[in-house]
């Protein structure tokens, strides 16, 4: 588990299985696929995590933080239906953190929600990544019907422009969503693990659409693209200071 973690919108991360199959462009430069290449591992193979950190979030303080579930993974892949309920468990055992779950698998949550779920844990937010249009169209309805205390997108990495008026059942999703993160991509310029241009009107224009309709806006990082082209200074693109004064949206739900 990672404490203090370095992304701008959660405190830890808690992998309790990594491991990940690719399932659409978005993945394609996947940082899980580049680390793990790194350490000599299959990224592709799912595995369990040793127990130390599987139960990491039951000794954390008992004190208020976000937790990104699966920053490694996807909690509601497949590979990991065996797990996923000591998984929950553990969730219920610690109501003090707030579980940040996204997955690219929207298709799978209900049939892998504890029997007890009912309108939602309190203490867990869902959300869906969508990269282009073509994701966000086939993604955002099915997220809509899952019952949470929190529903988000992830707009990361962001590698198309999305006009949300273009998803047929956009009236009854936007009624649903309480949150959002938008992102460019980041990466290198040669290599295995590149980046894809982000244009910073497709952020502005999803700032704008979403806050129209009451969707809180969190801007994480503008991606290597936008940074290069603003002549940015800092590595990971994601210090806030040196966004555009129309870009400095950072807000959580208001629940």
């Amino acid at each position: 588990m990672a404490i203090d973690s370095k992304i701008q919108w959660t405190n830890h991360t808690w992998n309790p299985w990594h491991g990940c199959i690719k399932v659409s462009p978005g993945c394609r430069y996947c940082y899980m696929y580049r680390d793990k290449e790194r350490y000599g591992q299959d990224p592709k193979t799912v595995l369990r995590s040793k127990s130390g950190t599987f139960n990491a979030p039951l000794s954390m303080p008992k004190e208020k933080a976000f937790v990104f579930t699966c920053s490694w993974s996807d909690f509601f892949i497949k590979e990991a239906d065996a797990w996923r309920p000591e998984a929950w468990e553990i969730i219920k055992a610690t109501p003090h953190l707030t579980y940040q779950i996204l997955t690219k698998r929207p298709e799978r949550i209900r049939q892998c929600l504890p029997e007890d779920w009912g309108e939602g844990y309190k203490n867990v937010w869902i959300g869906v990544s969508v990269e282009n249009q073509e994701t966000f169209n086939k993604r955002a309805s099915l997220l809509s019907d899952i019952p949470s205390k929190v529903r988000f997108f992830s707009f990361e990495p962001l590698i198309g422009e999305i006009d949300l008026y273009k998803n047929p059942d956009w009236f009854y999703i936007f009624r649903n969503i309480q949150w959002s993160i938008i992102g460019g991509e980041s990466g290198n310029e040669t290599g295995k693990y590149r980046y894809r241009e982000c244009k910073i009107e497709w952020i502005e224009k999803l700032q704008h659409q979403l806050k129209l309709v009451g969707i809180s806006v969190f801007i994480k990082q503008l991606g290597t693209h936008i940074s290069k082209e603003l002549n940015l200074k800092d590595r990971t693109r994601g210090n806030i200071k040196e966004f555009p004064k129309n870009l400095k949206s950072r807000d959580y739900p208001n629940i």
